[in-house]
């Protein structure tokens, strides 16, 4: 069994259309699916505020890289194109955490590492799994609620629920 956590986000273009196409590309192999979110933008940017869900998938057949190059193909099928660190996108999809797995490779370091300071991260996987936990910068798994505890209260405060919703279809 191969379960991830994934994180999706958009702020160019039809958002909720981005997102909804990777529930789409997605739907066999999802477990949950968070409710949506608008979040201010991270990073220090200019840009428009983002749509954000989170996504738990599980397929025996798919590892840690299947999800990675899944979430690519979603991205490259929104047209994303990558000018700008942090900068506006058409579609974000990434790979949280998956079956526990600690790696440093540069092309899928597990789990993300800026997971654990990003609330439009933590606040709708909490949503699909209250009881998540997280490995932070290679240590022991803390819970995903204390680790948004500690973040920031404007950083928690910029993920606004919405009555948006992707649908399993």
């Amino acid at each position: 069994m191969s379960r991830a956590v994934l994180s999706i986000g958009s702020n160019i273009g039809d958002s909720l259309a981005h997102l909804q196409g990777v529930v789409d590309g997605l739907r066999e192999w999802i477990v949950a699916v968070s409710p949506v979110y608008a979040t201010a933008p991270w990073g220090g940017v200019e840009q428009q505020d983002f749509l954000n869900a989170t996504l738990i998938v599980d397929d025996p057949r798919t590892d840690c890289r299947g999800w990675l190059r899944r979430g690519q193909q979603l991205e490259a099928d929104a047209d994303r194109v990558r000018e700008q660190r942090w900068g506006p996108r058409t579609l974000d999809v990434d790979v949280v955490t998956c079956d526990g797995i600690s790696s440093d490779d540069p092309e899928l370091t597990l789990p993300h590492p800026r997971a654990h300071e990003r609330a439009f991260v933590l606040v709708p996987w909490l949503d699909v799994d209250p009881d998540a936990t997280l490995a932070v910068d290679g240590g022991v798994d803390e819970r995903v609620d204390a680790l948004l505890a500690r973040l920031d209260a404007d950083e928690r405060a910029g993920v606004r629920r919405t009555t948006l919703r992707l649908e399993l279809r």
